[in-house]
């Protein structure tokens, strides 16, 4: 059973990109603080576990492979969004590191984001999903950990709580193509994936 949400009597206020990288900068938050900017709100990061751990440093060797060089791959950095700036466990971005040296990676430079779930599996799924679908970001992969499958969402549409990827896939073998601006760029295959 889930533990009841705890809601605050009068009105909270949200956060927005800006006051949040300020907080960093000045220090209010520090790399202690396992946290990340969703809608606006600080959201706990969950500690991770060995199989996640895993999981993110395959998917980011297997798509260091086969991303172009006009493209990078990160691993648990932020990328802006509109109201977020959540840290995947890995992303496709555009151009080189050294292009953002004096900000963090804007949706729109984004081709594909993964997560990894092993204990997260409905907020990573739901408000991470929904979080990039209202970016536009165009690929989101979620690497489920627990039911042995890689969900992939394509073709993301709709604005604020209704934004949502409309076309999803479960993969549990095979490969799955690596799409960055509409072109097939390479291939991974999911059992590399799935610890």
């Amino acid at each position: 059973m889930q533990p009841a949400v705890a809601t605050h009597p009068i009105p909270i206020h949200r956060l927005s990109v800006a006051q949040y990288e300020a907080m960093g900068r000045t220090g209010i938050l520090t790399p202690d603080d396992r946290v990340e900017l969703l809608e606006g709100w600080l959201v706990e990061k969950m500690t991770k576990n060995p199989p996640h751990r895993i999981a993110t440093r395959e998917a980011r060797l297997a798509l260091e492979s086969a991303v172009p060089p006009s493209w990078y791959v990160e691993t648990q950095e932020p990328i802006v969004t509109a109201d977020s700036e959540p840290e995947p466990d890995v992303a496709v971005i555009r151009g080189r590191t050294q292009d953002y040296a004096n900000r963090n990676p804007p949706a729109d430079q984004t081709g594909l984001v993964v997560e990894i779930a092993d204990a997260t599996v409905e907020k990573d799924r739901v408000l991470k999903g929904r979080v990039y679908a209202r970016a536009r970001i165009p690929a989101y992969w979620f690497i489920n950990l627990v039911e042995r499958h890689v969900e992939v969402y394509t073709n993301p549409q709709g604005d604020g709580a209704g934004a949502r990827y409309v076309t999803r896939a479960d993969v549990r073998d095979g490969e799955i193509a690596v799409v960055l601006d509409g072109i097939e760029v390479g291939r991974v295959a999911v059992m590399r994936l799935l610890v």
